[in-house]
């Protein structure tokens, strides 16, 4: 009896290791979907042992809350809050979503830490010069001289009892350009964070969030864009996952003309792009709307100030790269940056 009882237990223990061995040896797949909104080109890549079928039915959720994004912030699309509320400047509140509000009071919240330098109602400004379309021009200085007296973050007037929004003066016209794709992708890895995945990477037009790992072990690693070259081409890479990755830099949206670069980075004081020692700026957090936006922050604030600025932010670091080829990392990224390019050097 005793013998039959032992052999009944072998006998489950050895059908709990075949089963947990077919779990746990399960193939870890790769899927991913490539989509155009919010201005940019939007790709989402899986790395699950789930199937094809529920791979993609995640995959377009992604797509539907970035679409639904799209369709709340685009100053385009004449349904959008923010159209209406450009449409409605210096006359009355404008109802909007939850998500437009949130991101409009986070966009006012950094305006305050940037001193002016970040600024939510450069839409009029982004409008005139238009880089990264095709009517792109260098405008005439009255041009900007009509247009800078409607930027201030501080003309922008929220009611939080109604979720409303309004421009105190006509004219003035928001452009969330520089926060929603990071909102955007925080949303999207906040559902991907329910689902029975391994990893992920969204990238949001260079918005970069990484979930988990694609092996099931490793960290992922993260190619920092050599600012002096075209797309693809690394001066080094980032050990990171569970975090986001956003570079601002004049390397890649701009307008030629006269033998004179303008990139897409306007600073709201001068009407101009920002002229500074700076190529580009990466920062790296575990929240990408707060990369989106300090990015650009950082940027315009040049190497001393911004690295002030985020070395006084929790959980936030930065590469800032200059165009004499130099490198200032903050403290946190010392470990976690390989650098592979040597004719950049880091400085601290």
């Amino acid at each position: 009896m005793k013998n039959k009882k032992l052999i009944l237990y072998i006998a489950i223990l050895s059908i709990l290791a075949i089963f947990s061995f077919l779990i746990f040896s399960q193939k870890i797949n790769t899927y991913s979907k490539t989509m155009y909104y919010l201005g940019t080109v939007n790709e989402v890549t899986l790395y699950t042992k789930a199937n094809e079928k529920e791979a993609n039915e995640i995959l377009n959720n992604c797509e539907r809350i970035i679409k639904d994004m799209d369709n709340k912030m685009n100053p385009s699309t004449l349904s959008s809050d923010v159209y209406k509320i450009n449409e409605n400047a210096g006359n009355s509140y404008t109802k909007v979503s939850p998500d437009t509000f949130k991101v409009i009071k986070s966009a006012i919240h950094f305006s305050d830490l940037s001193g002016g330098h970040f600024d939510a109602s450069v839409g009029s400004l982004v409008q005139l010069w238009n880089i990264g379309n095709e009517k792109a021009r260098v405008p005439s200085q009255d041009e900007i001289n009509s247009v800078l007296p409607t930027i201030n973050y501080k003309n922008i007037t929220l009611d939080e009892k109604n979720n409303s929004v309004m421009l105190k003066h006509e004219g003035t016209k928001l452009d969330l350009g520089g926060i929603a794709k990071g909102y955007a992708a925080d949303k999207v890895v906040k559902y991907l964070k329910t689902q029975k995945i391994e990893g992920s990477i969204v990238n949001l037009g260079g918005n970069i969030f990484t979930i988990g790992s694609k092996d099931g072990k490793n960290k992922f690693n993260i190619g920092v864009q050599d600012p002096t070259k075209p797309r693809g081409n690394a001066i080094g890479s980032i050990l990171t996952t569970d975090n986001s990755v956003v570079t601002s830099g004049i390397y890649e949206r701009y307008i030629e003309k006269d033998g004179k670069i303008y990139h897409h980075i306007l600073s709201p004081k001068t009407g101009y792009p920002v002229e500074n020692e700076l190529n580009s700026v990466t920062i790296v957090s575990n929240n990408s709307m707060n990369c989106d936006a300090l990015s650009t922050t950082a940027f315009s604030l040049g190497t001393k100030g911004g690295i002030k600025l985020i070395e006084s932010l929790p959980n936030t670091e930065a590469i800032f790269i200059t165009k004499d080829k130099k490198i200032y990392l903050t403290p946190g990224l010392k470990d976690s940056f390989n650098l592979k390019d040597s004719t950049f050097t880091i400085q601290n």
